[in-house]
């Protein structure tokens, strides 16, 4: 028989002050995941997970996220080799996100061949001209692995 690891949210006081995973699904039945580096504390990524992720990602101590645009799930790195190995997973105090700190296997986390999938800055305030569209500069010099030579001709992942 497979583990429970879900309870059913019955009070505040449960999900906020007790000691019960109960987790609030949104409408599509996605909770969003922040995902960081163990060591440096550097955000790699944003994702989701639904339930079976979840499970998934307790069961097995690695990454397993639900992939909105080819809806299905997600090991981290089953393809790429890049394996996000769960040193600690948080809940937040409602228990509608979820924190992933990992280690990396191959140093990067995001499609596009950067360590992080935030490798780009946005300027702000003063950095930015009056009536100016915002121009995002980059954050990482260089790839940790090129996309075509992991991925090949494999349909990107992010949708337009």
């Amino acid at each position: 028989m497979a583990a429970q690891y879900f309870e059913k949210r019955e009070s505040i006081e449960q999900v906020e002050e007790g000691t019960q995973l109960a987790p609030k699904f949104d409408e599509h039945g996605l909770i969003p995941v922040v995902t960081t580096d163990y060591e440096s504390g550097e955000v790699l990524m944003q994702g989701y997970m639904n339930q079976e992720a979840v499970e998934k990602t307790i069961q097995l101590g690695e990454a397993v996220y639900y992939s909105r645009s080819r809806k299905c799930l997600w090991h981290k790195g089953a393809t790429s080799g890049l394996v996000q190995v769960i040193k600690e997973l948080r809940i937040d105090d409602d228990q509608d996100c979820v924190w992933c700190r990992v280690d990396v296997k191959g140093g990067a986390s995001c499609h596009v061949g950067y360590r992080s999938c935030f490798y780009r800055r946005i300027p702000c305030g003063d950095e930015l001209k009056e009536g100016a569209s915002p121009v995002l500069s980059f954050t990482e010099s260089e790839k940790v692995f090129d996309p075509k030579a992991v991925y090949g001709d494999a349909p990107n992942p992010t949708q337009l």
